[in-house]
């Protein structure tokens, strides 16, 4: 754990990375905080449990993304946007970990996703099979790493902050 990277670097990174390709636009600043008020290997290794970060994309759309490492109704992960038009999600499914206190809704799943080795299987089989036909040589890579770069500044720019209680402008991070 304390050569892991953080919680920015290790989880929310993926969502950065998402956020990017799904709205094509690029996170312009980030503002973030932590928690470590869970178990204590968390405090130890000088990470946080449970963050939170508001990024600012380039046309001033502002995103929020939060991770918590303990969740004990089981594993999720999901992506809702809401516009003028509508509001969506994806991730949502019947394993969804997700109780609604509102007295007419349906029951809690009584199969959470476990981790994210259960939740993503099949989509890791098939990143890892798109990766052996680009090896291969069958296809062009279709991600060069410029994208992961761009992901992992974003995770330095809400670390910075968390640290320092303030916004970080992603020109900021080289």
């Amino acid at each position: 754990l304390p050569l892991s990277g953080g919680l920015f670097r290790d989880c929310l990174v993926h969502d950065f990375d998402a956020v990017r390709w799904v709205t094509g636009r690029e996170v312009a600043s980030a503002y973030a905080a932590g928690s470590d008020a869970g178990p204590a290997v968390f405090r130890e290794a000088g990470d946080v449990d449970t963050a939170a970060a508001l990024l600012t994309l380039d046309d001033g759309t502002l995103c929020t993304a939060s991770a918590t490492r303990v969740n004990g109704a089981g594993y999720d992960v999901r992506m809702e946007l809401a516009g003028e038009a509508d509001q969506v999600a994806v991730g949502l499914d019947p394993r969804t970990p997700v109780t609604s206190l509102e007295p007419s809704a349906p029951p809690p799943t009584d199969k959470p996703w476990p981790g994210f080795l259960d939740r993503f299987g099949p989509a890791y089989e098939a990143e890892i099979a798109a990766f052996v036909r680009a090896v291969r040589g069958e296809v062009p890579n279709p991600c060069d790493g410029r994208e992961a770069l761009e992901a992992l500044r974003i995770a330095e720019a809400c670390e910075r902050s968390r640290a320092t209680g303030l916004p970080v402008a992603l020109p900021d991070v080289r």
